[in-house]
């Protein structure tokens, strides 16, 4: 079937427009209930927000020393293996990401 592009294209608003005020009184009536769906309170205590007090938080992190095939990079300080080593700037590695 073909589709005429140029044809004014018909919207849920022009369809609105065509309705009886009473009945979208009736459409709109028929959607509301007085009934919450669910606990607000419940839903905002399982998000965390930034900058939120968490001294009383205990951490259980490991960390593990730099290891012989690891090096420092001196532009971005993270700890990559050897094989990311792009090169040396005096006696300071760089990264392949920051090279």
């Amino acid at each position: 079937m073909a589709t005429d592009y140029d044809a004014p294209r018909k919207t849920d608003s022009d369809e609105l427009g065509a309705d009886s005020l009473e009945a979208l009184k009736a459409r709109r009536a028929e959607g509301t209930t007085g009934e919450v769906d669910e606990d607000e309170t419940a839903t905002a205590e399982s998000y965390e927000l930034p900058g939120a007090d968490l001294s009383g938080e205990e951490l259980s992190v490991s960390v593990v020393p730099i290891q012989n095939n690891e090096f420092t990079c001196s532009s971005c300080f993270l700890v990559h293996h050897r094989s990311r080593l792009a090169r040396m700037d005096g006696d300071l590695p760089v990264c392949q990401d920051c090279a």
